[in-house]
């Protein structure tokens, strides 16, 4: 579990990334989305003893970040921008990792380390130079390298960005594996990771959290503000791009479906709001009357 009582977070040019920020994670996964440029990677690192916080306090299982060593023992973490050794293989890379994580017993490093690189579906890739991987390889290997040692808190931040839709569902399926006996905390701006992976979230928008709750409150928060319409080109262009969330054409326009706390227009009709919908909803202001 991790507890996050009034953290903040102010940068030397007095700009504060974090402010107030309160959350309680339990075992399993929880998403927490947000716009780039929201705090997100700032709030990892600090979680993951990479960056001290201006004020405020973070449990994790009970342990302070004012005990780094302890806390490292416990923690798995997939930075955004993973960096490997590409001369290395799969398992010397994960072999220098564990001896760099006290995992000394040479016999037994080597069992974990072919058991994961199994989880993650690289078994074959093994004796595989890194600089052969594609992204979805690599990140997998992120993964590997993060359970090492079997921390009870994995932290992933932005770990499907780049990757193709196929890797993006396999790493997906992963992380909701390794989240049934640890805590889970998914760090993206892609609203599709969390629907189909947890069940509660928080959205972080401008350092602070602008929602937590769970994945049916978020797209309930759109809830009248969500409408279908037919419109030509020319009306088209009329409309704001923040509250337009998808567009298909046909032979006589554009379908669009739009975020809006009004009626759009004469025919426009009102949808069941999905995720996505109140995630844009809620950061772009818009909440029906």
């Amino acid at each position: 579990m991790i507890t996050i009582r009034n953290l903040s977070k102010q940068y030397k040019n007095g700009e504060w990334a974090l402010q107030h920020i309160n959350l309680s994670i339990e075992n399993g996964m929880f998403g927490l989305l947000g716009p780039n440029g929201a705090g997100k990677t700032t709030l990892m690192r600090i979680l993951a003893t990479l960056l001290h916080p201006t004020e405020g306090d973070v449990l994790l299982h009970g342990v302070p970040l004012t005990e780094p060593h302890r806390v490292r023992g416990m923690l798995g973490y997939l930075p955004q921008y993973f960096q490997v050794y590409p001369q290395l293989t799969a398992f010397e890379f994960l072999d220098y990792v564990g001896v760099m994580k006290g995992l000394d017993d040479k016999r037994k490093r080597k069992e974990e380390i072919e058991h994961l690189l199994e989880k993650v579906n690289l078994a074959n890739k093994g004796k595989s130079k890194v600089k052969t991987f594609s992204g979805g390889m690599k990140q997998r290997l992120g993964i590997a390298q993060a359970l090492l040692g079997s921390p009870r808190v994995l932290i992933v931040d932005e770990p499907t960005a780049g990757l193709d839709p196929e890797e993006r569902v396999r790493f997906r399926n992963l992380l909701t594996q390794f989240s049934i006996d640890r805590t889970v905390l998914l760090s993206t701006h892609i609203v599709a990771d969390i629907e189909t992976s947890c069940r509660k979230l928080a959205v972080l928008n401008r350092g602070e959290v602008a929602l937590t709750g769970s994945v049916h409150e978020l797209g309930a928060y759109a809830e009248g503000s969500v409408w279908e319409l037919e419109v030509s080109e020319q009306e088209f262009a009329a409309f704001s791009p923040s509250q337009i969330v998808s567009t298909s054409r046909t032979e006589h326009g554009i379908v669009c479906r739009v975020v809006s706390a009004s009626c759009p227009g004469l025919y426009a009709a009102a949808v069941k709001p999905t995720l996505e919908d109140g995630y844009l909803a809620l950061l772009g202001g818009v909440r029906h009357a």
